[in-house]
């Protein structure tokens, strides 16, 4: 394999005129220029990453901190990163959370391991890291950008879309089909962004006279298995209800698994609503009606911001998300109501 040194010995030039013609840095005579060219491609010369970095001071990557790698949740946004920064000539190391620590320890490990490796900027998805934890990184903190999580030592770095909004369009849609008897399964209360939907889920039911208090509500690990398990609760319970949200898609296909087993129809005795839109939704059974949440235009706006700010690039960058609701089999009108004559 060709090194630098081949290229500006078949050039007849010093390694250091070689290298400015490789890393596009320095002046370099046309005609010189010319003869290095030529020298790469006849030697089907192609740098080392390493190499590359050598030369341009800067190692073309970014790296990604996810807390879990399972699930469909994060599948998607990694392969959308991925893709972005491709096309930017740019690559990406992943880290997520493991090891004996607990998720606060686990995300600073991943972080720190990240840069270690050379990283030029990261993309941080976390809610359990201190605003002490993104000080403590010095001056690397402004190549960070945080996806899902406000920080307010770094309020610009950071994209997220609203979540008390899309709690309320949960209820809003629930509403709006004359359900008035509701369950709600949660996530850890420990992760604000669940905390938001709820909140604005419950505000939503208030504002209709239906008090919070009225509403079971079970909290569980936005997992399917917890979805199961709350969903087995609920039944138990022996709580009435005709509609059922659920904080994010996972937990939602645990929980219309468990009603499938045990007999209790879909949409016909219970419309389930779930939140995210992400691919688990579209073909569960029944389809699942979803709260959607634009989760690849909020990543690759926090990617983009970041391109720009490690490179110089000058990439468009938006931090507004609109909501909506992608409907699908698993929502209908409550039991026995009709739809109001418009």
């Amino acid at each position: 394999m060709a090194t630098i040194k081949d290229v500006a010995r078949l050039a007849g030039v010093g390694v250091g005129t070689a290298s400015r013609v490789v890393s596009g840095k320095g002046s370099v005579a046309l005609a010189t220029a010319e003869r290095v060219r030529e020298a790469i491609a006849e030697l089907e010369f192609r740098p080392s990453h390493a190499a590359r970095s050598l030369l341009s001071g800067s190692s073309q990557m970014i790296g990604v901190y996810i807390p879990i790698l399972k699930g469909t949740f994060y599948t998607p946004i990694l392969g959308a990163i991925d893709t972005e920064l491709r096309a930017a000539g740019r690559h990406m190391v992943v880290a997520f959370g493991c090891g004996d620590g607990d998720a606060r320890q686990q995300a600073i490990e991943g972080i720190d391991f990240l840069l270690e490796r050379g990283c030029d900027g990261l993309v941080v998805m976390s809610n359990v890291l201190l605003d002490s934890d993104i000080e403590a990184l010095g001056p690397k903190q402004s190549k960070l950008v945080v996806v899902n999580h406000r920080f307010s030592s770094i309020g610009d770095q950071c994209f997220l879309a609203d979540h008390p909004l899309g709690g309320a369009l949960a209820a809003q849609t629930l509403l709006k089909l004359q359900h008035r008897h509701f369950a709600v399964i949660a996530g850890p209360s420990s992760a604000p962004d669940n905390v938001a939907r709820i909140d604005g889920f419950m505000a939503e039911l208030n504002r209709s006279a239906i008090a919070p208090a009225n509403v079971m509500a079970l909290q569980s690990d936005f997992s399917p298995e917890g979805g199961w398990a709350a969903a087995r609760t609920l039944h138990a319970s022996g709580h009435a209800f005709t509609a059922l949200f659920c904080a994010n898609d996972e937990m939602a296909v645990g929980v219309l698994s468990y009603f499938q087993q045990a007999g209790i129809a879909v949409p016909g005795a219970v419309s389930v609503l779930g939140y995210d839109d992400t691919p688990s939704a579209e073909y569960s059974a029944p389809r699942l009606t979803s709260v959607h949440i634009p989760w690849t235009d909020v990543t690759l706006n926090g990617v983009r911001w970041l391109l720009n700010e490690c490179y110089g690039t000058a990439l468009p960058v938006v931090r507004d998300f609109p909501l909506s609701v992608t409907w699908r089999a698993s929502v209908v009108i409550a039991p026995g109501e009709t739809l109001p004559v418009a």
